[in-house]
């Protein structure tokens, strides 16, 4: 069984920074798309940015120029580097990735989710 497990969050006033890392587990043959999204109070998740395995990146309009994303393929990990951080990019952030491993082959993961906190 695959896990995806995240870390970092926390609380940081506006305009401080944070790294979230999401590492996955199990009996992983590969990993694809990583990437986080996020669910704010009373909104729906939306996503923040993903990177494929060949280190291709997408952003959201509203995290563009803040946020940058990684991955280390050796340790099956993701990061999210947040930078100038706003008090409304406080959510739970998600962690997602596409793996294929067994006994269910290309799968989509989530994480369990970790809470960002700016405040103002």
């Amino acid at each position: 069984q695959v896990q995806l497990v995240e870390s970092g969050g926390g609380l940081v006033q506006a305009g401080g920074s944070l790294r979230l890392s999401c590492a996955a587990s199990g009996s992983i043959l590969s990993i694809y798309t990583m990437g986080w999204y996020r669910r704010a109070p009373e909104k729906q998740r939306e996503f923040v940015a993903d990177i494929t395995s060949g280190g291709s990146t997408k952003f959201a309009d509203s995290v563009k120029g803040r946020f940058t994303i990684s991955r280390d393929n050796a340790k099956n990990t993701v990061y999210l580097q947040m930078n100038t951080l706003k008090p409304e990019d406080t959510a739970v952030y998600y962690c997602n990735a596409d793996v294929s491993a067994p006994p269910f082959g290309l799968h989509n993961y989530w994480g369990q989710g970790i809470q960002v906190t700016v405040s103002s």
